[in-house]
């Protein structure tokens, strides 16, 4: 061999082994992060968790379904990275707690029933879905499909004829519908109709996503948060994990109809949220949100290979790591770690690991 040859098989290794080195330690993160969680936000006793680090200014004894949300989906991405590990399993049986058999259709309410009877949030259930059908196409495990199709009827029960359909947001509160309620809502069809092949579950998708796009779309791209009833007043706030689900809802339709039309508008929808969230290398502080956001920007990355979707998420995340850790590895602006922080950055960590391995 040349030693020109020799120089340059030394240099490619080098260059090879230094990009390597300089790759964030997501795994590391997402092990402190789940440490934490374990020892400073779960209830032993019950198996049920704190919505905070600080029980003093903790709102109840046990936190709100909504951290969950992001938690189950967290332990699903870190059983994606450790096959055969069951880190949902735990999260699985704390949500168990907050099912609610109240007719028309069961769900689950906001709050543990066993401390009281409590709000049930169309959004907080279809994110569970999400998680269980994620699970799902992994493990074949039914209780995450059954339980999956029982939230899909528990949200239907949210649709009517105002402001031409829509989901509320809440139920028995005909106040708003929000993109938060029927973003996910398409995910949650789109990803039935994709197990099951039951035409109703992609009409249900189609008309969801036409409606949130003739009500809810900024000119830009992004989404305003709801449409208020009767008057149809909209409320202009944008939040990412909105802009995230109608992403991600535009990418599983591309891929389930390979109509390019999605794709070219998940293409839009993405240089829109950049632009609108991204600014001076922070993502805005929910980091939930952004966790949501991601996955349709990683979901439209694995179709178009533009690495301009994902710079912007390590960015913020090496951020959040190197400003907004405390002693204990955990995270948040506040001295109060929460427990929707904590499962949000595992989820984040977890799904720019797997890209990284994947690489």
């Amino acid at each position: 061999m040349s030693m020109k040859k020799t120089i340059i098989l030394l240099l490619s290794a080098f260059f090879s082994i230094t990009v390597k080195a300089q790759l964030p330690d997501y795994k590391t993160r997402i092990k402190y992060l789940y440490e934490g969680i374990n020892k400073q936000l779960t209830d032993k006793k019950n198996g049920l968790y704190y919505e905070t680090t600080d029980s003093a200014k903790n709102e109840n004894p046990h936190s709100w379904l909504w951290p969950l949300c992001a938690l189950i989906q967290a332990t699903n991405e870190m059983e994606v990275l450790q096959p055969g590990q069951k880190y949902m399993q735990q999260v699985v049986n704390a949500i168990d707690q907050y099912y609610s058999n109240k007719p028309p259709f069961p769900g689950y309410q906001d709050y543990p029933l066993t401390e009281r009877k409590s709000s049930r949030f169309y959004d907080d259930n279809q994110w569970i879905a999400i998680a269980y059908l994620d699970a799902y196409h992994r493990t074949n495990n039914k209780k995450y499909l059954h339980s999956s199709e029982m939230i899909y009827r528990f949200m239907m029960g949210g649709l009517d004829t105002a402001s031409g359909g829509g989901l509320y947001w809440k139920e028995g509160d005909k106040n708003t519908k929000n993109t938060c309620s029927n973003g996910p809502g398409i995910l949650v069809a789109l990803q039935l109709y994709k197990i099951t092949k039951q035409q109703h579950y992609l009409n249900t998708a189609l008309t969801l996503y036409k409606w949130v796009n003739k009500y809810l779309q900024a000119p830009s791209g992004v989404y305003y948060d709801n449409i208020q009833i009767p008057s149809l007043k909209i409320g202009m706030a944008t939040y990412t994990y909105n802009t995230g689900t109608m992403l991600q809802s535009n990418v599983l339709l591309y891929r389930l109809t390979h109509d390019p039309k999605y794709l070219a508008e998940a293409q839009r929808i993405a240089k829109a949220g950049k632009a609108e969230f991204f600014k001076n290398g922070r993502l805005p502080g929910n980091y939930w949100f952004n966790a949501v956001m991601l996955r349709g920007y990683i979901d439209l990355f694995k179709i178009d290979s533009n690495k301009e979707w994902m710079t912007f998420f390590e960015e913020d995340a090496d951020n959040i790591w190197k400003t907004e850790r405390d002693t204990s590895n955990l995270l948040g602006p506040k001295p109060a770690k929460s427990l929707i922080d904590q499962a949000a950055m595992i989820e984040i960590c977890g799904r720019l690991q797997e890209l990284n391995e994947i690489k």
